[in-house]
């Protein structure tokens, strides 16, 4: 095994476990036990190519069930893909197509549930909850008072308050919100009892998922949080992000963790975005596979940058060069599924592999 360049489109690092575990091994679909899905917004579009190339054909290669776990768009990502490639590719055309005319919280979450419906509106939570091997998991975050105010100066000054206290401690977050997980009940995930925040444990029904999925991903001062969300008890739920950006869970997996990230960083939580030093934990990461962009796949794009939600400012009143530009993003993803694709059927994926202890914090 080396450590040295990455393949040209994907740089891929791994936890200590997940090392030994594909030396001895390789990679196979059975292998997986989990894919984890990071937040991020608009950045999930370099990742359409490589969700295309696990999910239409080599992770459909396993027998047992895949538990798949998002945070925000991450779970907007696997709400699609537990349905198929026809979910996903409507996801991906209103995703693409968003437009708002006004910046406003109602006129923004008026939009994101118009995407939500090309997601569910064709029997997406039974398909979602009948899915022969995916096993969705969605999680959000469960606000205390004041945070459940819907005020925005009010809110903006909450907010503040939050990030100073996340830079004093991350623990500190759980005075005034609690992990919500929402769960396919047909197989306890692993993480089911994972530790570090408050944590509420909700069954996925036909009645909830996409209240769920909407929660997951409403981020504060840009969207209106959701309330009362069935079987979850009273309350305002919002983005899971706040706690959980990029998925640095206790996952409590025997098997690999494959997630697909669209940056060679691990943020902990939303909030730890200027915070460098504030990385996940290696043992949490021990069986993770992070599979991202490498710098010379970066390097190609058009301005070297994946879609960010600043793409809204920057084309201004110019939705549809954005579109033009975020289109061009997805087809070069294509590049990503394709190599992850042929180094997995080759058996050299463990030539490439970085040691994961580059982007994390030792105990």
């Amino acid at each position: 095994m080396t450590s040295g360049a990455p393949v040209s489109s994907l740089s891929i690092y791994a936890g200590p476990k997940a090392r030994a575990a594909i030396a001895r091994d390789g990679l196979s679909p059975d292998m997986v036990e989990v894919v984890a899905g990071a937040a991020g917004g608009p950045k999930w579009l370099v990742l359409h190519g490589l969700d295309r190339a696990v999910f239409s054909s080599w992770i459909m290669e396993r027998e047992q069930p895949l538990h798949l776990v998002g945070s925000s768009v991450g779970s907007w990502r696997f709400a699609a893909l537990a349905q198929g490639m026809d979910a996903l590719e409507r996801f991906l055309a209103a995703y693409l197509a968003q437009r708002y005319t006004e910046n406003t919280a109602q006129s923004i979450t008026a939009e994101v549930a118009r995407m939500l419906d090309a997601v569910m509106d064709q029997g997406g939570p039974e398909r979602i909850l009948s899915a022969p091997l995916a096993r969705l998991n969605v999680l959000a975050v469960r606000c205390r008072w004041p945070y459940t105010t819907e005020q925005r100066h009010a809110l903006m000054l909450l907010i503040l308050k939050a990030f100073i206290l996340n830079g004093l401690g991350r623990t500190l977050l759980s005075l005034f919100f609690s992990r919500v997980l929402f769960y396919d009940p047909r197989d306890l995930p692993p993480f089911f009892s994972m530790e570090g925040f408050p944590l509420r444990r909700v069954a996925l029904t036909r009645l909830n998922v996409r209240q769920a999925v909407m929660a997951s991903g409403s981020i504060p001062l840009i969207m209106e949080g959701v309330r009362d969300i069935e079987g979850a008890g009273a309350g305002m739920y919002r983005d899971a992000g706040i706690l959980d950006y990029h998925m640095a869970i206790p996952f409590h997996s025997t098997g690999i963790v494959l997630f697909p990230h669209y940056m060679g960083r691990i943020m902990p939580g939303w909030f730890d975005k200027l915070l460098p030093w504030r990385k996940p934990s290696l043992s949490d990461m021990d069986n993770v596979v992070m599979v991202c962009p490498s710098p010379a796949f970066m390097e190609r794009l058009p301005g070297r940058a994946i879609p960010s939600r600043d793409d809204f400012r920057t084309f201004l009143h110019r939705d549809q060069e954005r579109i033009d530009w975020w289109k061009r993003v997805v087809l070069e993803s294509e590049r990503l599924g394709d190599e992850f694709l042929e180094i997995v059927s080759r058996g050299s994926i463990v030539e490439h592999l970085l040691p994961l202890e580059l982007l994390a914090r030792h105990p």
